[in-house]
């Protein structure tokens, strides 16, 4: 499931930060929560509880504090696990380390809960759902203005790897391909997190 927690590993809040204008200007820490519009049929994936369904998105500082996002035993995975878990489905090492949408099918494999995704390749293809890991569309929070996009449509994970001094590495899953996304983007983004055994 997506990450959900709303303190740190040592007990410290993250902020949950409501106002749009703030988001994008953070460069600590912080966690948003899909808002539920009841009069936009887009959202209805989550039936008015975002959080559990999807979890929270959080930006990338939150991930890169060292009080520890994921619970004890657990980890943001790096960007050579996510390859890691790539080529195990059957991506070609020099697919999974490049960048845009990579493979043929291990994004449907890692896929699951084809009631929440846009109908599309994405579950159409047979190995939707055969991994286990059962990506979510949790959709994104915009660094711009701080909206909430693509929900049911899109999921976007980060990795614990920062690309530069603005930008951060994450995967994506979209409803109407079948591969994974990777690429670099700011960290002020509000993404899912899937933590990692350690």
């Amino acid at each position: 499931e997506n990450l959900k927690v709303t303190h740190y590993r040592d007990g410290t809040p993250i902020p949950n930060i409501t106002n749009n204008g703030d988001w994008g200007s953070l460069s600590t820490g912080a966690y948003a929560v899909y808002p539920w519009d009841d009069d936009d049929a887009s959202q209805n994936t989550c039936n008015g509880d975002c959080v559990g369904v999807y979890g929270n998105l959080y930006n990338w500082y939150a991930v890169d504090d060292n009080r520890d996002v994921c619970p004890v035993g657990w980890h943001v995975p790096t960007d050579e696990e996510w390859m890691e878990l790539e080529m195990t489905l059957g991506m070609s090492y020099e697919e999974a380390h490049d960048t845009g949408w990579r493979g043929t099918n291990e994004g449907s494999k890692m896929a699951g809960n084809a009631d929440l995704w846009a109908a599309g390749a994405l579950e159409n293809n047979s190995e939707f759902g055969t991994s286990g890991f059962t990506a979510l569309p949790g959709g994104y929070r915009s660094y711009g203005n701080g909206y909430y996009y693509n929900m049911g449509s899109y999921g976007y994970f980060w990795s614990s790897a920062g690309y530069n001094s603005n930008d951060a590495w994450y995967r994506y899953l979209g409803y109407g391909v079948s591969d994974v996304g990777r690429d670099s983007f700011y960290k002020q983004l509000g993404f899912s997190i899937r933590c990692a055994g350690d």
